[in-house]
């Protein structure tokens, strides 16, 4: 009698995979056919599937799909020559137990979360090769375009708003050098211009220069007046919106940039 093992997810199937890998170490496995079938989402596919195939059967099903479940649970059972392992059932229930919640049974909820991940992993090493403007051309792949001059938080924002899965670059404004053509080539609602009150912005460069042994211009007055009103003149050229960040946190100015951005997608 021919024998047949299926493995029937309506996700990738990579679960019931390695399941049944680690089972076929255990038996001396001959003259067995090995049939996957990933994505299946409807009655009329499990019975394709299970027309098709003659002789024993056993099935691995990582199935998470109640009401499929469910059907094919009954199609097995009207056959005696079909074999159900229901990989995540039991795990299910003894964990619900344990945890004292009900399961969410998201199909495809693992690949959702390994998609997200991925994808926070992407933006975060767009923020770190596209952080104080070391590449321009990140102007023109970013969701998000940070502006303003030095120390007005433009990195660890672009951080934070990276683990948000947002692509971000952000480009220091000075006097003495010109903005990045790029910036008038892109979408102005995706430029967030960052001020801060010049006190503020005084007190945290002296601190920093304090840290490192510095004394230059870098912290006066007049130096951060100078700054902040040539970066204000760009920001309202441009015609970006523009978020004063003196008494914000990065969490409180990273919500804002969001919900802005979001209402314009």
């Amino acid at each position: 009698m021919n024998k047949t093992i299926l493995v029937i997810s309506d996700s990738t199937g990579e679960t019931a995979n390695q399941v049944l890998d680690a089972v076929k170490v255990h038996f001396d496995i001959t003259d067995v056919d090995i049939k996957k079938f990933s994505k299946i989402n409807k009655k009329e596919q499990i019975d394709e599937i299970l027309d098709d195939i003659k002789g024993d059967i056993l099935i691995f099903s990582t199935i998470v799909d109640r009401e499929l479940l469910d059907y094919l649970i009954e199609k097995t059972e009207m056959n005696e020559s079909i074999y159900l392992v229901d990989v995540l059932s039991y795990p299910m229930l003894i964990s619900s137990k344990f945890f004292g919640q009900q399961p969410r049974f998201d199909v495809g909820l693992n690949r959702k979360v390994d998609q997200e991940y991925l994808e926070k992993m992407e933006a975060l090493e767009f923020a770190v090769k596209y952080d104080d403007c070391k590449d321009k051309f990140g102007i023109l792949k970013a969701d998000i375009i940070l502006i303003g001059v030095s120390r007005t938080s433009k990195t660890p924002l672009s951080l934070n708003l990276a683990f948000k899965n947002y692509k971000v670059c952000n480009i220091p404004i000075l006097p003495e050098v010109e903005v990045p053509s790029e910036l008038y080539k892109v979408d102005n609602k995706k430029i967030i211009g960052l001020i801060i009150d010049s006190d503020k912005l005084n007190n945290i460069r002296e601190d920093r220069m304090a840290k490192i042994g510095l004394q230059l211009g870098y912290s006066d007055d007049f130096r951060i007046e100078k700054e902040l009103e040539y970066a204000k003149k760009i920001m309202n050229k441009i015609g970006c919106k523009i978020i004063n960040v003196t008494d914000k946190t990065i969490d409180e100015t990273s919500n804002e940039i969001i919900s802005y951005i979001d209402k314009y997608k």
